[in-house]
């Protein structure tokens, strides 16, 4: 339970992978954690400790009657804390980069080193107009770009759709909060950005790479999902960061 959600996750801790740094792998809106299960693969090869929760309102977990961006995070920071970790790593999708952010701002001292990878930025004041590369993607669009429905059509299934509206709405309202609280992360964080077919605004990651201090951008010739369609270039990307 992480609140009053039922949050499912799958712990490789079970196989005996507890000896470094346990890595969290959070995933986007429209799949499941099965989404990282070659990545989580290599990194248990390598000894560590994978921790992979569905958020609310996918996968195995429960459906939730709130879909606010914080609460994302609150949930993969309950689960983190019953687990009693006391250190980790964290890599986060899309909506999963808004989770792992949000913990990386409320709790630094947890957080070693933090991974985003193609996370829609927010509005920082109501002047500012939505782009994600110059368009809003429509909601196909963005169902598509952040899911696994051809490998794991039970992500599908499980997905309550209620949040998607709820998150286009999110997207197309100010954050300031978010923004101003960038400059907490002290883990050295690495962000993943697609190319033209992505969801990153690139003036307003400029401004996330002046706010966060030890902040590096890695940018990829691909669309949203990176560690699914350019997994080798994702993998060359995050291992070494993570110390591999």
């Amino acid at each position: 339970m992480a609140g009053d959600v039922s949050i499912a996750y799958r712990d490789s801790g079970a196989a005996g992978n507890t000896g470094s740094v346990p890595v969290v792998l959070v995933h986007g809106m429209g799949g499941d954690g099965h989404t990282w299960d070659r990545f989580a693969g290599q990194l248990a090869r390598r000894g560590r400790r994978v921790i992979i929760p569905d958020l609310r309102g996918h996968g195995r977990s429960a459906h939730a009657g709130s879909y606010l961006f914080p609460e994302f995070g609150a949930d993969v920071l309950r689960l983190v804390e019953r687990l009693g970790v006391e250190r980790v790593d964290l890599v986060g999708h899309s909506l999963g980069g808004y989770a792992v952010s949000w913990v990386a701002m409320e709790r630094p001292e947890l957080v070693r080193r933090l991974v985003i990878e193609e996370q829609p930025l927010p509005l920082r004041s109501g002047d500012e107009q939505v782009t994600f590369t110059r368009r809003l993607p429509s909601i196909p669009e963005l169902w598509h770009a952040t899911s696994s429905a051809i490998r794991h059509p039970r992500a599908v299934l499980a997905f309550d759709r209620s949040m998607t509206g709820t998150a286009l709405e999110q997207f197309r309202k100010p954050y300031p909060e978010w923004w101003e609280g960038l400059a907490g992360i002290s883990a050295p964080t690495l962000f993943l950005r697609g190319g033209p077919g992505g969801m990153v605004d690139l003036a307003k990651l400029e401004l996330m790479r002046a706010a966060v201090p030890d902040f590096t951008v890695r940018a990829l010739s691909c669309g949203h999902s990176i560690h699914r369609d350019r997994y080798a270039e994702f993998e060359s990307a995050v291992l070494p960061f993570l110390g591999h």
